[in-house]
């Protein structure tokens, strides 16, 4: 079957995509580093109650703490850029979620447990105990699957010639598990989220080393999970490269001159940000990393395009000319950031008040 004729028309939009593409960056940034510090995190809180020592409990404490709050914003903070990557790509993110709507709108009930499971375990981390490993776990585990979940219809949408397979199973439980980039995209996303988390560690505790000296040991302790497991993430990364398909690939590395600088240029950074982590720089290792965030954002959009270029192209849409809904949303955004700041100092500061 010809996939194009699976594919849905394109609706019109209310101003140039541009507008739409810019505000999706910008939320997805947003959204990607505190979605990486919650799952991070929590694999983090995990590794060392499972290890079982006692003298990491500060710091699995300390996690405990912000958990919530972490996974509130990544929540929240999710919205608008899924919002926006409807708008500009809803044609094939609508098909592949309805293709595989079972496990997609089971992500609702997936974050709730993980909500509640980590509000247990900040609330009742002391009378716990041990069960606080269980607890840790579930949230975790709801993280982890809904993470796989994601990158499954992240890709899905990009291969409409897949989508034929809905006519021998349309109850809504397809996965795109026969796509050679779902396995090592997803570990690349979950190596990046521990790294990112580490990093964010090693911040809030060098934030703190001029009241507590001992909190220096966990600068340290953060920046070697943020070097090591960024060596893992290149190492995946390559096999992510490897399992792109060939047209793709070869933009990558040297078919295009944007595609390669930018693949080039992100891949230095992460490897400069690994040799100042293991000299817990923790700036330096900062400014890097979050270019290097930004970098691979904007070459995982040029990626998507360069999938979807045989059947679309973004600069196409036709446009309305509407534009108070979009002034509309710039004073909305403007004010929820404002919220939001105030929200950050306040939950900064309960925070130092239980710790």
């Amino acid at each position: 079957m010809d996939p194009t004729q699976l594919i849905p028309h394109a609706l019109p939009i209310p101003v140039e995509w541009g507008w739409f593409y810019f505000f999706q960056v910008l939320t997805f940034i947003l959204h990607i580093l505190v979605m990486n510090i919650m799952l991070g995190a929590s694999v983090i809180a995990l590794v060392h109650h499972l290890r079982g020592k006692t003298e990491t409990e500060p710091l699995t404490k300390s996690i405990s703490t912000k958990l919530p709050f972490t996974i509130a914003f990544a929540v929240n903070f999710g919205v608008a850029p899924l919002l926006f990557m409807q708008v500009l790509y809803g044609q094939f993110l609508y098909t592949s979620s309805v293709l595989m709507a079972v496990y997609w709108l089971s992500v609702v009930g997936l974050v709730i447990v993980a909500y509640a499971s980590a509000y247990i375990y900040d609330f009742r981390y002391v009378p716990l105990g041990s069960l606080r490993t269980i607890f840790i776990a579930v949230t975790t585990l709801c993280l982890l699957v809904t993470a796989f979940i994601f990158t499954n219809n992240m890709t899905f949408m990009l291969s409409p010639a897949g989508w034929s397979a809905y006519f021998d199973n349309p109850w809504g439980t397809l996965l795109n598990l026969s796509d050679p980039t779902v396995l090592p995209r997803y570990l690349h996303f979950v190596a990046s989220s521990i790294a990112v988390a580490g990093l964010a560690l090693a911040i809030f505790y060098s934030i703190k080393v001029k009241n507590d000296p001992a909190a220096q040991r966990w600068v340290r302790h953060g920046m070697n999970w943020y070097a090591y497991t960024t060596m893992a993430q290149m190492a995946l990364g390559l096999w992510f490269l490897s399992a792109l398909p060939e047209p793709v690939k070869h933009l990558l590395l040297g078919g295009s001159l944007p595609h390669t600088l930018i693949f080039a240029f992100s891949a230095s950074l992460g490897i400069f940000s690994i040799s100042n982590a293991l000299s817990y720089n923790v700036g330096t290792s900062t400014v890097l990393s979050l270019t290097t965030v930004i970098l691979m954002i904007l070459l995982r959009d040029m990626v998507r395009d360069a999938y979807l270029a045989p059947y679309f192209q973004v600069n196409d849409r036709v446009v309305t000319g509407e534009y108070l809904p979009l002034v509309l949303f710039i004073l909305t955004l403007a004010a929820g950031l404002c919220v939001v700041a105030w929200m950050l100092r306040t939950a900064a500061t309960d925070s130092e008040v239980r710790s």
